[in-house]
């Protein structure tokens, strides 16, 4: 049969039959549908003009199924079953998810969120997937559209339907130095940068042109080292009076594990929104509803400036 003739046919009535299988009893089988008992009576009317078989005969008070009902209801025990199922409100239980997820994300969302997303997805759900990719500005749509990319963790590209996003916090500048640095008890100063010598970890997704504004005014400070990689700059702090400047996040992060001291800048830096992107396609799915709070709780205490 074809779909467009299997639109037209009632396929409600399947269910009714299997409550008639069951029930054995027109009256009951009318409590469990919530009709009336001539209602009932009219959807075994219909059933058996459907489907060109009597369905029942009556011994007593009981139906008797005819061995082509009882034939049916073998047939539409799995279906009936996987559309309730399918119908069902959907729990999500992250303890026992084997899902795959795919987050794209820019160089600082790598180096600053995802350590503390990823401690916190394998806490909840210890065998789920992950694949974590660059994130492509200019081709956002297409990644979390055609390609299947789940999530993408970046500042805003401009207009963004059929996107959905959530504003996950701001990505400013901090300074850090080591606890044996002689400005760790002082409020830094503009001509601090010319006095000591700097080193600036340069990410991606417009951080980087925060600090070549931020350092267009100093140009007799000695800069270090320019670098994507916090771990080298973090190499030079135990060989130099440094003053290492990095995105805020990942200077809160580096202040916790490397026991440094994290400063404001002497300057004023527009901040960066950073945002949570995703299609409308898995707007509604229960996993992805969980690992964007997931998300969203993980990397709140960084982008906020300050870990909990």
């Amino acid at each position: 049969m074809e779909l467009e003739e299997l639109y037209r046919r009632d396929l409600s009535l399947l269910v009714a039959l299997q409550v008639l299988i069951e029930e054995g009893s027109v009256t009951q089988a009318a409590k469990r549908l919530h009709l009336s008992q001539s209602a009932t009576s009219r959807v075994l009317a219909r059933l058996r003009e459907m489907l060109g078989d009597p369905l029942f005969t009556r011994v007593g008070t009981r139906l008797q199924p005819t061995q082509f009902a009882l034939d049916c209801q073998q047939k539409l025990q799995a279906p009936i079953a996987e559309l309730s199922h399918l119908l069902s409100p959907r729990v999500f239980d992250p303890a026992q998810c084997q899902q795959t997820f795919t987050i794209a994300v820019t160089d600082f969302a790598l180096q600053a969120l995802m350590p503390a997303i990823l401690e916190r997805l394998y806490t909840e759900a210890p065998d789920v997937n992950l694949e974590v990719l660059p994130v492509q500005h200019r081709d956002l749509k297409t990644q979390l559209g055609s390609e299947g990319v789940d999530l993408a963790i970046c500042r805003a590209p401009g207009k963004s339907a059929p996107l959905m996003s959530r504003n996950l916090g701001l990505v400013g500048l901090r300074a850090v130095v080591a606890k044996e640095h002689p400005l760790a008890d002082a409020l830094l100063e503009p001509d601090h940068f010319r006095e000591y010598p700097s080193a600036v970890v340069a990410v991606s997704d417009g951080v980087k042109a925060l600090m070549d504004d931020a350092m267009a005014g100093l140009s007799d400070h000695r800069m270090l080292l320019r670098t994507p990689s916090l771990g080298n700059a973090l190499v030079l702090l135990k060989h130099q009076p440094l003053l290492l400047t990095l995105p805020s996040g990942l200077a809160e992060q580096a202040g916790v594990q490397h026991d440094l001291v994290v400063k404001p800048l002497p300057f004023p830096l527009p901040p960066i929104d950073y945002h949570l992107f995703w299609h409308s396609r898995t707007g509604e799915d229960p996993a992805q509803r969980w690992l964007r709070e997931l998300i969203t709780d993980a990397t709140s205490p960084l982008l906020d400036g300050q870990l909990s």
